[in-house]
């Protein structure tokens, strides 16, 4: 190699090398992204139906693609793999997912819901978490009404152990409680009110404040690299959110579509779910940090985790300027 073309080399590497983060983020551009949507997060289906966000991310060049999230075990797999960029979730299933080693960032907060109660059939002799023990208990592992589940034992003196898990997926364990295959069944809705107001299911404990917070999750990486298109996202769903608020017969229809329930299995769903306020703020760090905190005492989570900074690490509240445009 000549003197020229060496030192023509060594210009081109310093340019590059100047450029820093710049070069590393046009190779990283964004064309597409993906983002869930589910049963039990209503606000994504107006959302999903309006088309907002797609028209928010077109000047930009980026696409939109749309997945269904089963559960927020499922929401949470979705995310670890990379197949979705934003995926929705329970308060309390995001943290145990942090604990777990997913790099998440919880953004944005959909709902505050009564999603999850122990559920049994018209006819069980269940009448308090403590007939519990002994029995056949459908639950999907690492979702809100597992959690649920785990504290409504320690509450009533019981653990795990005394009960007879039967891991299915939300649907499943609905249709197990129906069909006399388990005793009772930590149900998620809409599937619950629709065992309630279809099949005689009775919701025999109730519990509000041990449901947490439906919040929005984005892979920590994504949100660092691409801030501007969380905060497009966070726009659009308050866009979504509005407009499910002041058309509340629309969100009910949006619903019934798409998940094939009748109004009234709908509306016993809307009418346990409170969208006023998205903001990830100090209300949301105490229920999720309250339910880890009760997760630890249970032997969930392990003693040495400091759950405290874990929920820290995990609520990112920086993108809260979206919520006012």
């Amino acid at each position: 190699m000549s003197a020229v073309s060496r030192r023509l080399l060594l210009t081109a590497a310093a340019a590059l090398l100047s450029l820093g983060p710049v070069a590393a983020h046009a190779a990283d551009a964004v064309s597409g992204i993906t983002i869930d949507w589910a049963y039990y997060n209503p606000v994504s289906l107006v959302l999903k139906d309006k088309g907002w966000l797609e028209e928010a991310l077109k000047p930009q060049g980026v696409s939109v693609t749309w997945v269904q999230s089963a559960g927020s075990n499922k929401a949470i797999e979705f995310l670890n793999s990379g197949s979705v960029q934003f995926g929705s979730t329970a308060g309390a299933a995001a943290l145990l997912a942090r604990i777990n080693g997913s790099p998440i960032k919880a953004v944005y907060s959909y709902s505050k819901p009564e999603w999850t109660a122990l559920v049994t059939n018209g006819d069980s002799p269940i009448q308090s978490v403590e007939d519990l023990k002994g029995k056949r208990v459908a639950v999907t592992r690492g979702t809100d009404p597992y959690i649920f589940l785990l504290r409504a034992l320690a509450d009533h003196g019981l653990t795990e152990q005394d009960i007879e898990v039967v891991l299915l997926q939300h649907a499943d364990g609905r249709n197990a409680l129906i069909g006399h295959q388990v005793d009772a069944w930590a149900g998620l809705d809409p599937m619950m009110a629709q065992a309630e107001q279809e099949q005689g299911a009775r919701l025999f404990y109730r519990k509000p404040d041990l449901n947490t917070y439906g919040v929005l999750n984005v892979n920590e990486q994504f949100a660092a690299d691409h801030p501007e298109i969380v905060e497009a996202v966070i726009r659009a769903y308050e866009q979504a959110r509005r407009h499910a608020l002041a058309h509340p017969d629309e969100l009910r229809a949006a619903l019934v579509q798409a998940a094939g329930l009748s109004d009234a299995v709908a509306a016993k769903q809307l009418e346990r779910t409170d969208l006023s306020n998205p903001a990830i703020d100090a209300p949301k760090r105490d229920t999720i940090l309250n339910a880890g905190l009760a997760l630890q005492k249970a032997g969930v989570i392990d003693a040495a985790v400091d759950v405290a900074a874990t929920v820290d690490a995990l609520l990112d509240s920086r993108f809260k300027t979206a919520l006012a445009n």
